[in-house]
């Protein structure tokens, strides 16, 4: 019999590492803005994550996926997935603070319901996943006030919960078309990354004038933005899939708005009013109801291959 006993504290590791790493995505997004442009930071954190990637999976032995078809899926998912929302995090986040950024990335769930009602998924019809969607939807409302004249919904809002909806989208593209094809979850993120990076590089002639002269704060958090919170958060992603399946890889983004707001205030001085805190109080017990009784599908044992991927943030 195999001991297991280290199993539970090593995911319990995983989970808090990912919370955290996911959490500060948007501090670093938010220091970096000062000396990049949106798709600048798009391109960098898509080129450095892949860069880090690529070296794990040369080190593991692990060849990339090939062939025709799988580089078509893996096209749509990096744009899905990755580049679009990187950029429209990056754009909505210059008129929207990091920790609202941050609650309205919780929102993917509910995105993802919304997905599964238009394919006509039939749990999605649900009692419990209905009232999630309605009580997300208000917790939404609840933060942005669009019946006061400074709300915060703008351009930058929509941009936010575009990228929500586009993780949402990638959700369904990537658990319809990449799961169970025995590929190793190093191989496929890293193989994802870079196909991000050569799409991000497409934007950059669109993307303004190349930085001048950025200082040291935007250069360093652009590094651990590209490295640590999309590199190692991606492959960590696939870690936790395999290890421990979709629902508990979810449960991290239950984290993800605590982690951000109060990074946003401690760090950035970013105001913590009582609608930001009713809303994301609102939005996550929204989650929480459309996730309610969710189970893995990924059965055990299957550690070298990712059955139901979630999108990185």
């Amino acid at each position: 019999m195999r001991d297991t006993s280290g199993g539970g504290v090593r995911a319990t590791g995983r989970v808090v590492v990912l919370a955290l790493l996911w959490g500060s995505t948007f501090l670093w997004i938010d220091l970096a803005l000062d000396g990049f442009s949106p798709v600048q930071i798009t391109f960098v954190r898509c080129a450095l994550g892949a860069a880090l990637l690529l070296v794990l999976a040369r080190r593991a032995g692990v060849r990339l996926p090939r062939g025709r078809r799988m580089a078509g899926r893996l096209l749509v998912a990096a744009l899905l997935c990755n580049t679009l929302p990187f950029a429209l995090f990056s754009l909505g986040q210059q008129s929207v603070d990091s920790g609202v950024a941050g609650v309205l990335n919780a929102t993917t769930p509910l995105w993802s319901l919304l997905v599964g009602l238009a394919a006509g998924d039939r749990r999605a019809l649900g009692a419990r996943p209905l009232a999630g969607l309605a009580a997300g939807f208000a917790g939404t409302v609840v933060i942005f006030a669009p019946w006061q004249s400074g709300a915060l919904a703008g351009w930058g809002a929509l941009a936010l919960l575009g990228a929500g909806a586009s993780y949402a989208l990638a959700f369904a593209w990537m658990g319809r078309v990449l799961a169970g094809q025995g590929v190793p979850a190093i191989g496929l993120s890293a193989a994802q990354l870079s196909v991000a990076t050569l799409l991000a590089a497409l934007l950059l002639p669109w993307g303004g004038p190349p930085p001048t002269a950025p200082g040291p704060v935007p250069v360093l958090a652009l590094v651990v933005l590209g490295l640590f919170a999309t590199g190692v958060t991606f492959h960590l992603t696939f870690r936790t899939i395999v290890a421990e399946g979709p629902t508990q890889a979810a449960a991290v983004g239950y984290l993800l708005p605590v982690v951000s707001v109060l990074l946003g205030a401690v760090v950035l001085g970013e105001r913590v009013g009582w609608r930001v805190v009713a809303g994301t109080a609102v939005v996550l017990g929204g989650v929480v109801l459309t996730r309610w009784g969710a189970r893995s599908r990924v059965p055990a044992g299957k550690a070298g291959e990712c059955r139901e991927p979630l999108p990185a943030r």
